[in-house]
């Protein structure tokens, strides 16, 4: 990995809320191929640090890089190789399920955007309802939704906050697994997670926070901040 440029990288970045110290000198560094799973108790800041990496927080302190170029939300090179599923999405409430993921799919001009659509509301067990609005969707469904936006585009990085949240035992086993195939194709992940089984079948490494001083260890549970083989071949 270390021969590779990485897709993400940051440096000893910093935030705070007013006199809270939110995040402090926090530094990380992906290469395709990797997960990185954030784990820490709630309350850490890892919503925080996953909001810096994608550029809708700025950091205080440090630099936030997706393959050398200083990370920004509104840069369209970043956007065309950025996913991210942080907060809950405010969906446009008269465009129905499957117009959203066909939007932000020929938005991002995806070759064939008909069948991506097809085959990702599929996957995440929404074509019964690809003709409603997402406000008539139960949380669960508008988790798969949110999801789905991410799995529609193109993307050379992934990062998702909790994405189990409000999914069922079933849901998050697909999620594991999906997440496991996208890695093994060679994307770079970030994901902060309260689920071991998540991340146990996804992370190549974790990165514990304990606000305010992240610490890393190895997805073994070893000290040390190597990636490992953490639920399968990479």
């Amino acid at each position: 990995m270390a021969s590779r440029a990485p897709v993400l990288t940051a440096t000893s970045i910093s935030k705070s809320y007013g006199p809270a110290r939110i995040v402090d000198d926090f530094s990380l560094t992906v290469h395709a191929g990797e997960a990185v799973a954030i784990t820490g108790r709630n309350g850490a800041g890892k919503s925080t640090i996953l909001r810096m990496l994608v550029g809708a927080v700025r950091p205080d302190e440090g630099r936030v890089e997706f393959e050398g170029t200083r990370m920004s939300e509104t840069n369209a090179d970043i956007r065309r190789g950025m996913a991210s599923v942080i907060d809950d999405l405010d969906f446009f409430p008269d465009l129905s399920v499957v117009e959203h993921l066909d939007l932000l799919a020929r938005a991002h001009g995806v070759p064939d955007p008909e069948a991506i659509v097809d085959e990702v509301l599929a996957e995440v067990q929404l074509v019964p309802q690809s003709g409603q609005l997402p406000g008539t969707l139960s949380s669960g469904q508008r988790r798969r939704l949110a999801l789905g936006t991410a799995f529609v585009r193109p993307r050379r990085l992934l990062v998702l906050d909790e994405p189990e949240q409000r999914l069922d035992v079933e849901g998050v086993a697909w999620l594991a697994a999906r997440l496991k195939a996208e890695r093994q194709r060679g994307l770079a992940i970030v994901f902060a997670s309260h689920e071991p089984y998540l991340v146990g079948q996804v992370a190549t490494r974790i990165v514990k926070v304990e606000n305010p001083v992240p610490d890393a260890v190895a997805a073994d549970g070893t000290d040390g901040a190597g990636a490992t083989d953490a639920g399968g071949d990479a």
